[in-house]
């Protein structure tokens, strides 16, 4: 058993949310880059994969290489390649400077996101400080919902508050080591442990955040041309959503491991997948609502213990990065293959598409989290990567 810390790793935290905004804004920027420039909706949408791609091949590239290259070079890179790219795209009115851009941010996104996952393996309680980083970027990306609506039409707001926010990151990047300290028995070599429990959970989580952000991606069409409501309704909605996802991030903090890790993400995982079906479904404002705040309530909840579990299958991290990374590839299909179901299909069919393929993948998913649960990673192994971890820090 661990002491658990009086504060907070917050350039983590902070790392978390930049690399997660993205992600997180995807239907205001899909929505906004087929209104504001030459796209069609599916155009728009493959826009929005690309940039996801881009963020999850970082992750593959980088999940063993954060102690090599260090973890304060590597966020610096990150952000700046992200405050670059989201910031050229915003300012940009043509379509392959808007794309570049964006292909850019997202490998900035990922490299950020690597770095954070990395280091909130080797906390005391890497479910604590996932759980802090969910509450921060949906409270940001709730603000962003607000007050996008109120800037004037154009593709450029959301591209460029996902900049600004990298740009704001930046500075604390000072707190993260340069290095980090080789810890005995996790040297770079070791193979990683748990290899098919590790697959497992990647692939499963790769179809689960597809079929999550395939109805993300077009859930702002389904609100203005489905339930025939308008930018300013919709955003609200999305605002509300991400509010209550924040009550269920700070629920999931304080139950901690009491639950185990299948309950939350087996349950979690059918409960969504009928609130999809009812969002897809939704032709007026309260079922359209109730389907997105429901949604958007458990969602981070599932995600956190995920993260979590991801977490606890390697304590030097590259579990958490694989996993998040195949997060990432599952995300960046999810806006276009939403775009391709709907278009084919009509948005309830998509919606049942989805919802049936999540309850396939929830009995995998929680099967790894039960196995994970009647074993213990080595807790001498794990308390001598967090003190180098500790000491690097403090250096």
């Amino acid at each position: 058993m661990f002491a658990r810390r009086s504060t907070l790793p917050w350039p983590l935290v902070a790392l978390f949310a930049a690399g997660y905004l993205a992600p997180y804004l995807l239907p205001t920027t899909v929505g906004r880059l087929d209104s504001g420039l030459p796209l069609t909706a599916t155009e728009a949408g493959a826009v929005g994969s690309a940039l996801l791609l881009s963020s999850a091949a970082a992750g593959f590239l980088l999940a063993s290489r954060v102690d090599r290259i260090g973890p304060r070079t590597l966020a610096r890179i990150g952000l700046t390649l992200a405050v670059l790219g989201y910031g050229g795209a915003a300012l940009a009115h043509a379509v392959p400077a808007v794309v570049a851009g964006a292909l850019i941010g997202g490998f900035g996104s990922g490299t950020s996101t690597a770095v954070a996952a990395t280091g909130i393996a080797a906390q005391p309680d890497p479910h604590r400080t996932t759980t802090v980083g969910l509450l921060c970027v949906s409270a940001l990306a709730g603000a962003v919902y607000l007050t996008v609506p109120h800037l004037g039409p154009g593709h450029g707001q959301p591209l460029a508050a996902i900049a600004l926010t990298a740009l704001a990151v930046w500075p604390l990047t000072g707190r993260l080591p340069l290095r980090t300290a080789p810890a005995r028995g996790l040297d770079t070599g070791t193979p990683l442990p748990h290899l098919r429990a590790g697959l497992l959970l990647a692939v499963t989580l790769l179809c689960w955040s597809l079929a999550q952000n395939a109805l993300w991606g077009v859930s702002g069409r389904i609100g203005l041309t489905q339930a025939h409501l308008s930018e300013t309704t919709v955003g609200a909605i999305f605002a509300i959503a991400l509010g209550t996802g924040l009550l269920g991030v700070v629920g999931a903090g304080t139950l901690g491991p009491r639950l185990g890790r299948a309950l939350p993400i087996g349950g979690g995982t059918v409960l969504i997948a009928a609130c999809i079906a009812l969002s897809a479904s939704a032709h007026d404002l309260t079922s359209f609502a109730t389907g997105e705040i429901a949604w958007n309530t458990l969602y981070p909840i599932v995600l956190s213990y995920v993260i979590s579990l991801a977490a606890s299958l390697d304590p030097r991290g590259r579990w958490a990065v694989l996993v998040g990374s195949a997060s990432s590839l599952g995300t960046a299909a999810g806006p276009l293959t939403g775009s391709l179901l709907a278009s084919q299909a009509g948005f309830p069919t998509m919606g049942t598409a989805l919802a049936a393929g999540l309850l396939l993948i929830a009995v995998p998913m929680t099967a790894v989290a039960m196995g994970a649960g009647r074993r213990t990673l080595p807790v001498v192994e794990i308390q001598v990567e967090t003190q180098a971890y500790d000491k690097a820090t403090a250096a």
